[in-house]
């Protein structure tokens, strides 16, 4: 069975203006935090508009077999909790972590260091990823788990920086998204510092302080 065209009006991300950016709630890592660029509640919110629209455009092929969601880690998990279970179908999960590293071409390469113990073949199979910022570790995922040869493989990210990325070239792939973002460096909500920030239930900008005092130390 196939998969239907994203649903566009819920798949579609939503543009985050800075002029509804907001301080930090009391809390012992808010001073770190410059602003808040999404709350808990628009996360929450968005997380059940994308599964309604995963439900929707995989409804007929869930028929034949679960859908298969592949969470990045570690980033992901946060926002791969809350998805999944807005998604109204069968549902399989599984877990993959990857590092790229880019040599003197333009390709560079991927390293699986956590692979999936699912097998793809036949699957349809959604990969849920926190943000796409070059997009060249998941363009390389990508390339990796095509070669497996699921039914479909697409992309649901939480975040995009809309910057130039080759994940866009391939019509369709990208499939949903919650929010473009401005290009700062952002924490909370399964991102990350230095493994820290992961828990906060919202997603803020990390103060430059923060990892330039970190990295002159």
């Amino acid at each position: 069975m196939s998969v239907s065209q994203p649903a566009r009006d819920l798949a579609r991300p939503i543009v985050v203006e800075t002029a509804r950016f907001g301080p930090p709630p009391a809390g012992c890592q808010s001073g770190d935090i410059a602003h808040v660029v999404l709350t808990e509640e628009r996360l929450a919110a968005r997380a059940r508009e994308l599964g309604a629209a995963i439900t929707r455009d995989y409804w007929q092929a869930a028929q034949a077999g679960p859908l298969l969601a592949i969470v990045t880690l570690r980033g992901a998990i946060t926002f791969a909790a809350d998805l999944v279970r807005a998604i109204d179908l069968p549902v399989e999960l599984d877990f993959i972590s990857a590092s790229s590293y880019e040599g003197t071409t333009t390709t560079g390469s991927v390293r699986i260091l956590k692979d999936l113990e699912t097998n793809l073949a036949g699957r349809h199979a959604l990969i849920i990823e926190d943000i796409i910022d070059t997009g060249l570790t998941l363009s390389q995922l990508v390339t990796e788990l095509d070669a497996r040869r699921p039914t479909s493989l697409r992309i649901c990210a939480l975040l995009d920086k809309n910057k130039p990325c080759p994940i866009r070239e391939a019509p369709g792939r990208l499939a949903y998204t919650g929010f473009t973002i401005p290009d700062e460096f952002v924490v909370g909500y399964g991102l990350d510092y230095a493994q820290r920030y992961r828990n906060l239930p919202y997603i803020g900008v990390l103060k430059p302080e923060v990892y330039t005092r970190a990295e002159q130390g």
